[in-house]
């Protein structure tokens, strides 16, 4: 089967399984449909590019299954006009999908090997409003500005209220946080004044955050 065809197929599946959970935000499917996630995995796993199975890629990370991530940037809800910070880049997929909405993406990630790659793939895509960097985003990007929503891809063990000075009122950031010692639990924080509004949503398999720039890779 031609990739064309696997590609649209597997987009189908995936808006079947999402709608069964009541998920059909036509702005977020379009923007996933945009982006083809079989760019962005492996390609020996390329068929599985749709599935709802966590892929392993470079350095020892993970993309996590097509249906998580809408799940979670349906929760995190990026309109046009914003700013928006990722921590941890990985493939790149996300950060690309954000940007057809976003007016801006600054995306972190501490493996340079995974910089690369993910800045290539935004390339190739046209995508001109997606900054790749590598840096250490545990403590989010002071220095930046404010951002309108923020997402996180490695768990913190407590509610990260450093990032209350990096959100605009009324922004709100997706991050997964260590409820107990075997229990990932995503949460929405949306800002109000100096404090955080808490939402716990669903567990997550994500790993617990590690600081500072990678030496290798």
């Amino acid at each position: 089967m031609k990739s064309g065809m696997v590609e649209k197929e597997g987009f189908a599946a995936l808006v079947l399984r999402l709608r069964s959970e009541g998920i059909s935000d036509l702005d977020l499917l379009t923007a996933v449909e945009q982006t083809p996630r079989s760019q962005f995995v492996p390609a020996p796993l390329a068929d599985e590019a749709y599935s709802s199975r966590t892929i392993p890629i470079d350095c020892g990370s993970f993309m996590e299954g097509a249906d998580l991530v809408v799940r979670l940037l349906h929760r995190l809800q990026v309109k046009p006009g914003h700013r928006v910070l990722e921590v941890g880049t990985g493939s790149g997929f996300t950060a690309a999908v954000m940007a057809r909405t976003a007016e801006r993406v600054l995306t972190v990630e501490r493996y340079r090997t995974l910089v690369t790659t993910a800045q290539a793939r935004i390339d190739a895509l046209g995508l001109r409003n997606v900054i790749v960097r590598q840096a250490d985003g545990s403590n989010g990007m002071p220095g930046e500005g404010t951002f309108d929503r923020i997402f996180v891809t490695a768990a913190f063990p407590s509610l990260p209220r450093f990032y209350a000075e990096q959100l605009t009122h009324g922004g709100s950031m997706v991050a997964p946080l260590m409820v107990d010692e075997e229990t990932c639990m995503m949460v929405r924080l949306t800002k109000t004044g100096s404090r955080f509004e808490r939402e716990d949503l669903f567990p997550a398999p994500y790993l617990p955050i590690v600081p500072n720039i990678a030496a290798a890779l």
